[in-house]
């Protein structure tokens, strides 16, 4: 998808390929949406969307005890930000509904970043709603929210309502909630694509963030556990020899680093798939000595 903040990594560093000069800023690699669907490549599904996966196979393809929802619950997709993305927030839960739009918790994995690069994530304390207002009159909007320099390997948990900018220079697999729902509160004064501002959603900003949110900070791993919330589960496995997906329904991998083989297919570093519940080779064996996926689920009812 063309961004004004995009670039060309996603073809550079991943071999992905781009239509010629312009700037992509998001891949989206595992999606369920009425604008975006992923289709299956081969096999008795071909042809398959993963919409049409989730509503007339869903116990088969993903298993059992997943939540109701008419679509299927996660997207997964791939960010440049050759430029600072907008300062925004998603809407919680319990916002959202009359807002008219969907609720939004990700989390980001940093695949690279340069040597200056940051995220912005959470209000510095003692910055009320008040306060918020005054700076974005005034133009001092990111000087309210924490600033993290980071690096390839580091993670950040944004949940709803966390107001939030992606700094210049990261290539980031985002893991979200299925929605596309982004209020944006500041965008640099910048331009859009049509040489015009782009759009800001100030109210629905304001209704949205999360006023008592002051203590965010970059993910400290628990094992292979990354982020486990309400949403998702996502794990970063270091594959020094074979390691098998355990349970009984779907998983998300995603390459990160080296190259990897299951169910007789190889995937490099970009590729995204889906293990299915029914998959009998469950195993995930390194063919590079730097194999390194992500592993993403949700949670089950008990």
């Amino acid at each position: 998808m063309e961004r004004v903040w995009g670039g060309r990594r996603l073809e550079t560093m991943l071999g992905k390929r781009l239509p010629p000069s312009v700037r992509i800023g998001e891949s989206w690699e595992i999606v369920d949406r009425e604008e975006a669907q992923s289709v299956v490549h081969d096999g008795p599904f071909r042809g398959w969307t993963l919409h049409e996966l989730w509503v007339e196979r869903r116990a088969q393809i993903f298993g059992t005890g997943l939540p109701e929802t008419r679509r299927f619950p996660l997207l997964v997709k791939i960010l440049d930000a050759q430029e600072r993305l907008s300062v925004q927030v998603h809407p919680p839960a319990e916002v959202a509904p009359r807002l008219r739009g969907e609720p939004k918790t990700e989390m980001w994995y940093l695949l690279d970043a340069s040597l200056d690069s940051d995220l912005y994530a959470g209000l510095k304390r003692g910055v009320d709603r008040a306060a918020f207002e005054r700076a974005l009159h005034e133009g001092h909007v990111a000087e309210q929210l924490h600033s993290f320099p980071i690096k390839a390997g580091d993670a950040m948990f944004i949940p709803s309502g966390r107001v939030h900018a992606i700094g210049a220079g990261n290539l980031i697999v985002e893991v979200q909630q299925n929605s596309d729902t982004t209020y944006r509160v500041f965008d640099w004064n910048r331009l859009g694509l049509d040489g015009k501002p782009r759009e800001l959603h100030i109210a629905e900003s304001m209704a949205s963030i999360n006023f008592d949110d002051t203590e965010p900070e970059i993910v400290k791993p628990n094992g292979d556990v990354l982020v486990e919330c309400g949403e998702f589960c996502v794990e970063r496995w270091t594959l020094d020899k074979p390691r098998e997906s355990a349970g009984h329904n779907f998983a998300i991998f995603s390459v990160i680093d080296g190259k990897v083989e299951c169910g007789g297919r190889t995937f490099e570093r970009g590729a995204f798939f889906l293990l299915t519940a029914s998959s009998t080779d469950r195993e995930m064996r390194p063919l590079t000595p730097d194999a390194m996926v992500l592993r993403a689920t949700i949670p089950t009812a008990n």
